[in-house]
């Protein structure tokens, strides 16, 4: 038996990210032979961008513009489309790095690991009191990153780019019943907002009954800490990437079946 065809007889896989059936995180787990539920917890919707857009007009005035998702990237990109001279970017992430050099704009800083806690240390060798940080952000943003920025000395300017609402795509019913049958061998969580969101609305008794059955899978230690907080550790995956995702959801299975 090959390895796809060994991943094929494990139980399905719960993507909680707002994507379709061949979505990157869909794409990942499938090219690993492994089945794959669609359980969208959240959406990304367009935000009022009146805000965004008063601080795009003075871009010139950042010397730095951070970009922590890849959903704040086009917002920016669609009012400026070319990088001013001397403003620099940062990306968290290498698939938000991917997206904005795509459209032509280089990144000078990309952590090592894909989340905020890395950003903010990446930044320790080469912030300057006073700094001029840009921060367009998802409405459910957490503080790290603007806080981390202004204890080095930054000065951060926090706008909301886009906005992350729960979804209303989500067949509660038939998330039940399948929780109900114990049908999931593991949910994938890339955000905290997929973690709230989903609890909300399984309910917390559901919610709790199927990370009991299946393993939680969270992208990075932001994500994992509002799991723990929930009393349901995650695993973790090795690299915060959509593929250290997808591979920490196949090892579990492997090892647990």
């Amino acid at each position: 038996m090959s390895v796809a065809e060994a991943a094929a007889e494990l139980p399905p896989v719960v993507v909680t990210r707002a994507e379709a059936s061949d979505g990157p995180l869909s794409s990942q787990l499938k090219s690993l032979g492994l089945r794959v539920l669609l359980w969208p917890a959240i959406e990304v919707t367009r935000a009022d961008t009146s805000e965004l857009a008063e601080a795009l007009q003075r871009i010139d005035q950042f010397d730095w513009v951070v970009f922590a998702s890849r959903h704040a990237v086009m917002p920016v990109l669609s009012q400026v489309p070319t990088r001013p001279a001397g403003l620099k970017v940062a990306a968290v992430g290498k698939a938000t790095a991917q997206v904005l050099r795509q459209r032509g704009w280089e990144v000078d800083l990309v952590p090592e690991d894909s989340n905020a806690g890395a950003l903010v240390t990446s930044f320790q060798i080469i912030a300057k009191e006073g700094m001029r940080v840009l921060y367009p952000a998802s409405s459910r943003a957490l503080p790290m990153i603007a806080k981390g920025l202004a204890q080095l000395g930054a000065v951060v300017t926090q706008v909301e780019a886009y906005r992350t609402d729960a979804s209303v795509a989500l067949d509660v019913a038939d998330c039940r019943a399948r929780i109900e049958r114990n049908e999931i061998g593991a949910v994938t969580f890339a955000s905290p907002s997929a973690v709230i969101e989903l609890e909300r609305a399984l309910g917390a008794e559901h919610f709790q009954k199927l990370l009991t059955q299946a393993a939680p899978v969270a992208i990075g230690p932001t994500t994992a800490r509002v799991l723990t907080e929930l009393g349901r550790p995650p695993v973790l995956a090795e690299s915060a990437t959509l593929r250290g995702l997808a591979d920490a959801a196949l090892r579990f299975l492997q090892t647990r079946h």
